[in-house]
């Protein structure tokens, strides 16, 4: 009898815990026991140079979460840095503020032990000082497989390195698939080279690998690192429902093919620099997107076509192929839609079987079109462009960004 009673009681699922952490140290010693369904609690308060890391395994009912005691509240500066790995982990309602370490959030403990399933939810990375620094930086680095950044403030990135990444792996079998939604981009100042993006989904040596990533519901404002405010070097991402506000920059299909720009909203307010999408590669679809008042030219322009190199390295510019680009509005746009524009003096490749159709574009100076190249590979048609074309309204109503308490 007394073997049965004991196991029965350990086939007992274990109880989740809430765990009281009041310091790095504290961290360090929960993490070695915990379990699916417990919660880390972190105290209020400032913690100075903390490098948090853990490795567990939750599952989707019961996840493994480390929260802060009050959301917002749980401060982290310094050269502070949270890496986590593992499955089915939450991190909700922390704030770091000025960090000064290459890394602040990443989702993996080391180059082998990656998150999965994971999710980085009501939190913040600001930055209100002019921080100087050679060595590029990441306030979100995104690895392994179906992990979710969402209802989080990120601002004020000063120093080189994109602002968010998603990393992949010629190797890997199982990653991607990410969702990034309903974040609030806030303000980052131009920073005057390459690698001032925001986001950035691969880079030119995994470009032909399938990402699968939605971006979605976000709001970029005033985020102008450098002329790609999003930069897309994967294939297969979804970009939709996001507003730009006064962003210098561009949503750019930089390397990868086979992506979709759709119900995107991008109000310039003038400001310089302030563009669209700019499309290079293979297959990729712009639709229902709705540009105003963008002031930019050139590779900024509210939708530009570039020109491929021929027989281009990964880094390079591969030719425009397969490009459908319709039912988009133009409203008051310095320079619409640019077929051609040359971003290396050897591309001379213009796009091929591409059809721009069904948009409208109203435009009190300058021309609908600019063409720059050959457009035998171009289908326009039913287009509808003037001076007096009705403004329609836009294409989805923006929900709530970042974080509740912020």
């Amino acid at each position: 009898m007394r073997r049965v009673l004991l196991a029965f009681i350990f086939s007992l699922p274990a109880l989740a815990r809430d765990i009281p952490v009041a310091d790095a140290a504290a961290f360090e010693s929960a993490a070695k026991s915990v379990q699916a369904g417990d919660t880390l609690i972190l105290k209020e308060g400032t913690w100075a140079d903390a490098r948090l890391k853990l490795v567990a395994e939750g599952t989707a009912q019961k996840p493994v979460t480390i929260k802060a005691q009050t959301a917002g509240r749980v401060i982290f500066t310094g050269d502070s840095r949270l890496s986590v790995g593992g499955s089915h982990i939450v991190v909700d309602g922390l704030w770091f503020q000025n960090p000064t370490g290459e890394q602040v959030i990443e989702l993996r403990k080391d180059s082998k032990q990656l998150a999965s399933d994971s999710r980085i939810t009501n939190c913040a990375v600001t930055n209100d000082t002019q921080l100087t620094s050679t060595k590029s930086s990441q306030f979100v680095s995104i690895y392994g497989a179906r992990n979710r950044v969402d209802h989080c403030y990120i601002a004020g990135k000063t120093t080189q390195g994109t602002t968010l990444v998603v990393w992949l792996s010629n190797e890997a079998k199982d990653q991607g698939r990410h969702q990034i939604d309903h974040n609030h981009f806030g303000p980052r100042p131009r920073l005057g080279q390459n690698g001032g993006e925001t986001i950035r989904l691969g880079d030119s040596k995994t470009s032909m690998q399938t990402a699968s990533c939605v971006v979605e519901q976000n709001l970029f404002e005033q985020c102008d690192g450098e002329a790609e405010c999003i930069s897309n070097k994967s294939c297969g991402n979804l970009y939709r429902y996001n507003t730009f506000k006064s962003v210098s920059g561009t949503l750019t299909l930089r390397h990868g093919n086979g992506c979709t720009v759709e119900k995107n909203v991008f109000l310039g307010g003038k400001a310089k620099g302030s563009g669209g999408v700019r499309v290079i590669g293979e297959d990729h679809i712009v639709t229902g997107n709705y540009f105003e008042d963008l002031a930019g030219d050139k590779e900024r322009s509210a939708m530009c076509f570039m020109l491929g190199i021929p027989d281009s390295v990964p880094s390079g510019y591969f030719q425009v192929k397969r490009a459908k680009v319709t039912g988009n509005t133009f409203v008051n746009c310095a320079h619409n839609i640019l077929i051609g524009q040359e971003g290396d003096k050897k591309a001379v490749l213009p796009p091929l079987e591409t059809v721009i159709s069904g948009n409208t574009i109203q435009t009190t100076k300058g021309e609908a079109f600019e063409i720059k190249c050959a457009v035998d590979g171009v289908t326009m048609k039913d287009n509808k462009t003037g001076k007096e074309i009705a403004k329609p309204g836009l294409p989805f109503q923006a929900e709530a960004a970042g974080p509740a308490w912020k």
